[in-house]
C-alpha cells in the first residue's frame, strides 16, 4: 500500500515527526472496493473517514421516489463519507458508491479518537478539512438558489476538470439538478458560443 499520498495531503496542513507518521499507519486500513460497490449505504452507520488513492466515488442521497441525488463526486487525493455520520455515529443520510475501482485508506472512527488523543494536532488537521468541505457546501447550496444550470456546470466543470471525463453525463446532470437532456442542451450552445 503506498501511504504517500495521504502524508504529503496531511502535510498542507500540519507536519508530523517520524513517531506521530508511525502511530498514524498503525491505525489506517488499506481496503480495495470493486467498481458498483457500495463503502456506505443509506440507514447504516458511517464507521470510516476514508482518503481515495485511486478510483471515483459518489456519494448520493436516494429519496423514497427511488431518486438519486448526487451531493459530490470524490477521486485520488480527496475524502469519502457521510461526514454527519461519521461524528455522531447515527444512520447515515447518504450512500457512497464506487464508480470505478477504488483503493482506499480507511480510519475507523475508534481509531480516530485515539489518534486525537495520542497526536492532538491531528484534530486541528481534521477541523481544516471539514471546514473546508462546510464552506464549499455552503457555496454549493448558494449556487444552486442563485445561479443558472449553465452557470453551475462551468462552475463544476472549473472546478472539477480530472472528474468530468470519468463519469456518464447523467450522474453529472444529477448533481447539478437537471435532467441529462437538459445538460446535453448547455453544452451544445457552450460550443456553438465558442
Amino acid at each position: 500500500m503506498n501511504t504517500e499520498p495521504l502524508l504529503q495531503y496531511i502535510s498542507k496542513y500540519i507536519d508530523l515527526t517520524k513517531d506521530e507518521t508511525a502511530i498514524l499507519l498503525s491505525k489506517l486500513v488499506y481496503r480495495k472496493y470493486l467498481k458498483g460497490q457500495y463503502v456506505l449505504q443509506q440507514g447504516d452507520v458511517c464507521k470510516h473517514a476514508c482518503f481515495i488513492l485511486s478510483g471515483c466515488t459518489k456519494t448520493f442521497y436516494m429519496d423514497n421516489k427511488g431518486q438519486e441525488h448526487i451531493v459530490v463526486f470524490s477521486i485520488e487525493d480527496w475524502w469519502a463519507s457521510d461526514v454527519g455520520s461519521f461524528i455522531t455515529q447515527t444512520p447515515a443520510d447518504y450512500n457512497v458508491l464506487c464508480l470505478e475501482d477504488t483503493e482506499l485508506i480507511q480510519f475507523s472512527y475508534e481509531a480516530t479518537e485515539v489518534l486525537y488523543i495520542e497526536i492532538p494536532k491531528l484534530e486541528r488537521f481534521y477541523r481544516k478539512i471539514i471546514e473546508s468541505a462546510l464552506a464549499a457546501s455552503q457555496k454549493r447550496i448558494v449556487h444552486n438558489f442563485s445561479l443558472s444550470a449553465k452557470e453551475r456546470y462551468l462552475i463544476f466543470r472549473d472546478s472539477y476538470p480530472k472528474i468530468e471525463q470519468r463519469i456518464p453525463q447523467y450522474m453529472i446532470a444529477s448533481y447539478l439538478g437537471i435532467t441529462k437532456e437538459f445538460l446535453s442542451k448547455i453544452k451544445s450552445q457552450l460550443i456553438l458560443e465558442q
